[in-house]
């Protein structure tokens, strides 16, 4: 049975949940518990990465460089990671992540941009980092595609290639098939689900069954929407099926009880399941409820239109647009 290795988001996606607003000690507490249980990877910073702070996509508590820092004094085996999403991210700001003992770069694009990856990724190989890259919103473009794309981040100097769930829309047979393709032309493959329609932890699991030897989550799920992964849920379960984390159970159930005390935590409701079903990204949610409120529009329609419109995270602006018109059907 083959090792699967955990990157632990819940100091970087986990921030969609609480609008990015981790404090010092929430980050050195989590740090301290991550480093116990074992988790070989955490992935800090604002949930859109280095340099997204701002008031469009949500300003931080706390600075790129504070967060990572913070992070870093706890860790000793657990290696520190960060997300790089280009156009947000700069090349000054990776420089900033390594002179803070950033171990691994995740660098990410649209499931069908991966070419604006290549600077980032040849980048960091370059300053001798482990990096992986990330493709989003993966529902959008079929295994074959999504396969080219996984090609391209291979030819940059991937280590291997995460294909996320952002909307939480796929299905088991949807994840398997994707695996299969990245797969099938010697990638290193990993997937991060969503759990909009209830099957982050049935997705993670398929995903492995058919070949992944990589998952992405966080504890408790916290995160956007209905939430990510639960890693407190899956390291067992993969244990139980005879998979190795190199996670200490007990040790990971302390981080949960950890994040349960500090934060409140994600439920798959309708609106997130309507998020799910018309393949919208989970973190439009609270932008599509103020929306709705303000200008009378149905919520589950709002999202219907945004997935009828493919929208995207950085199109937030279409949600007021969608809603006004709506409001006046």
């Amino acid at each position: 049975m083959p090792k699967i290795t955990i990157f632990d988001s819940t100091l970087r996606d986990g921030s969609h949940g609480i609008r990015h607003q981790f404090t010092k000690t929430q980050i050195k507490n989590y740090s301290v518990l991550a480093e116990k249980s074992g988790i070989p990877i955490i992935v800090v910073g604002h949930g859109n990465g280095l340099g997204a702070s701002s008031i469009h996509l949500g300003t931080a508590k706390l600075t790129d460089k504070i967060m990572l820092r913070t992070a870093r004094q706890e860790l000793n085996k657990t290696r520190l990671g960060t997300f790089v999403l280009p156009g947000f991210a700069t090349l000054k700001d990776m420089d900033m992540a390594i002179s803070e003992g950033v171990d691994v770069f995740q660098v990410a694009s649209h499931c069908t941009e991966a070419t604006v990856t290549k600077q980032y990724i040849e980048y960091a190989k370059k300053k001798g980092k482990e990096v992986y890259g990330v493709l989003m919103m993966s529902h959008m473009v079929d295994s074959e595609i999504l396969m080219e794309q996984a090609i391209l981040m291979q030819d940059y100097g991937v280590q291997g290639v995460l294909f996320m769930d952002s909307a939480g829309a796929l299905l088991p047979q949807n994840v398997s098939e994707r695996v299969y393709a990245i797969k099938s032309v010697d990638i290193k493959v990993g997937h991060h689900p969503h759990n909009n329609l209830g099957l982050a932890v049935a997705n993670a699991l398929i995903a492995v069954e058919a070949g992944a030897t990589m998952l992405d989550g966080t504890t408790c799920g916290l995160g956007a929407g209905a939430g990510n992964l639960p890693l407190e849920v899956i390291v067992p379960l993969l244990h139980k099926l005879g998979y190795k984390t190199g996670i200490n159970e007990d040790a990971l159930f302390e981080c949960a009880d950890y994040i349960r005390s500090e934060f409140p935590l994600p439920k798959v409701d309708p609106i997130s399941i309507v998020s799910g079903l018309s393949g919208v990204f989970s973190g439009f949610k609270p932008l599509v409820l103020k929306a709705s409120k303000e200008y009378g529009a149905s919520s589950y329609d709002i999202f219907r239109e945004l997935g009828r419109q493919k929208t995207v995270a950085g199109q937030e602006d279409m949600v007021i647009e969608i809603a006004k018109e709506l409001s006046k059907t």
